[in-house]
Formats: structure tokens, C-alpha cells, sequence
């Protein structure tokens, strides 16, 4: 029987990047419409509420310099993979983000990182690896190429366990799953919906007691989040989330990100790890 006494949440490093420049001009997911304007003050003041609940939960966020000429920065999930401190990089699918690639690296390169690695295929960092104790799961389909799978499993030393996106909504895996607990292989949040058949029936056989979302939660982007082992911050409006979430011994902490969901992205699209 499963614990609901309340978890060990563990410190974490984040990196974030302010949406000074977030706006919508092109559309490159079935989340972004140009024809939406964004509220930049309110975007900010949004993204300044998600940091500072990182900070007030005693994690630690560094932060990237943005540039005006790619608005998509302030998701910084998409710029890397972390994994004992090596690095393995993005190469972004759209021309518009390619850029983000470089200056992520460069940043790592400055913080003193030694092991970062430019791939060769594409990938767009943590929107399409999520790590567990021992696996790196991976979505592709949309965006990351299978080919990227290998690449990472040669570099991290962790099984790659390849998971098919089919929802174009879901064009990433961040936006489809959640680790809730990356101390054990076991606890996760996922939307089937968002996975071919074969896909789902190995996530069932992996985690057969994870927490599955409604497509309701799902198309609130309550599965765009992040846990500290703990508590999990994520949308607000997937109430249905909160519930199961406490009766398993985490503490939901919703967060409205509603104008860089014009964008495509929540809560874990700004966040990405930095796993030492």
C-alpha cells in the first residue's frame, strides 16, 4: 500500500531565464497564435512568482542573460540536459530557436562545466528527457529525433527508455509526464492520451502505480511541472491534479503561467535542472 505520509523534499538548482523579451510572432506548436497578443508586465510578473516560489522553497536559481532576438528563451527546459554535472546540449528542430543553443552552452561553459556536449542530432534538452534514478525517459515524435536516444544513453551511461508522442498538443514529452520522485524509478504523473499504444503500454509496465492525468489536466498543462520530491508546482487550472497528488504525500502548488502558455509552455518549459 502506498505511503500518503508527507515526502522529503531535496534542495535543487534551477535555470531560468526572464521573458524580457517574450512574445508570440510565430507559431511553431498548436499552442501559439500570433494573432494573441502577450501581456509582457504580466508574463514577467508571472515568471518572477514561479522563481521566487523556487527561492522561498530554499532551491537555488541561476539565471540566463535574454536576448531580444529569441523570445522563446524564457524556456530554458529546452536549452540542456543535466545529469552529474555533464552537460548534454540542445540542437533545436525550428530554425527560430536554433540559436538558444549556443548561448546555453556558452553559459555552462562560464559557470566552469567541463563535459558539455554539442550534439549531433536533435534535441530539445529536458522538453524531451526526463530523468528518473536510473533512466533517462525520452519523447519523440515532434520535435527530438530517435537518434538523439543513443546519443544521450553514450553520454549520460543511463538506459534510454524511448517513449512515441502522437498529440500534437504533447509535442514534448514535459508537456505529457512528470518525474514526481527522481530518487526512485517508480513515480511519475503522464497523460496516455499523449503516447501511442506501444508507448503507454510501457509506461504502464515501468510505473505500474504512477498517477494518471484526465485529458482535462492534461490540456491545462498540469503534467508541465516540477517536483522537488516534495512539492509540485504546477498550472493552476489542473485541479484535478491536486487531490491525487496529496493523497500520495506531495504538497501541488499552483501557479499561474497563463501568458507563456501562449507560448506552449508552464511551469517545467522555464525550468530546467541542474542536476551536480
Amino acid at each position: 500500500m502506498r505511503s500518503t505520509a508527507p515526502r522529503a523534499a531535496t534542495p535543487r538548482r534551477y535555470l531560468m531565464c526572464p521573458p524580457a523579451h517574450f512574445r508570440v510572432t510565430y507559431s511553431i506548436n498548436p499552442w501559439m497564435d500570433p494573432g494573441k497578443p502577450v501581456d509582457l508586465p504580466l508574463a514577467l510578473a508571472q515568471w518572477e512568482d514561479l522563481r521566487d516560489r523556487y527561492l522561498a522553497l530554499g532551491h537555488t536559481v541561476e539565471e540566463l542573460e535574454p536576448r531580444r532576438e529569441l523570445p522563446d528563451m524564457v524556456f530554458a527546459a529546452n536549452g540542456a540536459t543535466v545529469v552529474d554535472g555533464r552537460v548534454l546540449g540542445a540542437r533545436f528542430a525550428h530554425p527560430e530557436r536554433a540559436e538558444e543553443a549556443a548561448v546555453h552552452a556558452a553559459w555552462f561553459r562560464a559557470q566552469g562545466y567541463t563535459d558539455v556536449l554539442e550534439p549531433e542530432h536533435i534535441n530539445e534538452g529536458e522538453g524531451d528527457f526526463a530523468v528518473t534514478a536510473s533512466w533517462l525517459l525520452a519523447g519523440r515524435g515532434f520535435r527530438s529525433s530517435p537518434l538523439s536516444h543513443p546519443e544521450a544513453q553514450e553520454f549520460f551511461g543511463r538506459p534510454v527508455i524511448g517513449l512515441d508522442l502522437v498529440d500534437p498538443r504533447y509535442y514534448h514529452l514535459d508537456t505529457a509526464l512528470c518525474v514526481l520522485d527522481d530518487t526512485t524509478d517508480g513515480e511519475i504523473m503522464y497523460y496516455p492520451g499523449a503516447f501511442s499504444a506501444g508507448s503507454r503500454e510501457v509506461l504502464r509496465r515501468l510505473f505500474p502505480d504512477a498517477l494518471v492525468a484526465t485529458e482535462e489536466d492534461a490540456a491545462a498543462l498540469g503534467l508541465n511541472a516540477v517536483s522537488d520530491g516534495r512539492h509540485v508546482l504546477l498550472p493552476q487550472a489542473a485541479v484535478g491534479l491536486f487531490e491525487p497528488l496529496r493523497a500520495r504525500g506531495y504538497e501541488p502548488i499552483g501557479m499561474d503561467l497563463g501568458e507563456l502558455l501562449k507560448g506552449g509552455g508552464s511551469v517545467k518549459c522555464c525550468t530546467q535542472e541542474l542536476r551536480a
